[in-house]
């Protein structure tokens, strides 16, 4: 395997997991314990269904604010942390 497959590979990991532990804080700072916060995003951004905590059978105890903390991390899950990540890059549309 090369190493720009390599670096790639691990570019995206560190991305993914570096936005996971800051969408964790976020939901955080919106008042949910850290096991519920962790596990909403991670099944957010994972599209993998139910969380733990407060969050086990629906997002209905979320804030509006976790909520939409929650519709972003989907949609870094969905469209990839790459893809959206460049829409929000200021080079990207200079072109």
């Amino acid at each position: 395997m090369s190493n720009d497959v390599v670096y790639a590979i691990g570019g995206f990991f560190s991305v993914y997991i570096g936005m996971t532990i800051v969408l964790t804080f976020l939901m955080m700072a919106t008042g949910l314990d850290a096991v519920t916060a962790f596990s909403a995003v991670a099944a957010c951004i994972n599209n993998a269904g139910p969380g733990l905590g407060t969050v086990h059978a629906n997002m209905a105890a979320v804030t509006d604010t976790g909520k939409g903390i929650l519709i972003f991390s989907m949609l870094l899950g969905r469209l990839e942390i790459f893809t959206l990540l460049i829409i929000f890059t200021p080079t990207f549309w200079r072109r």
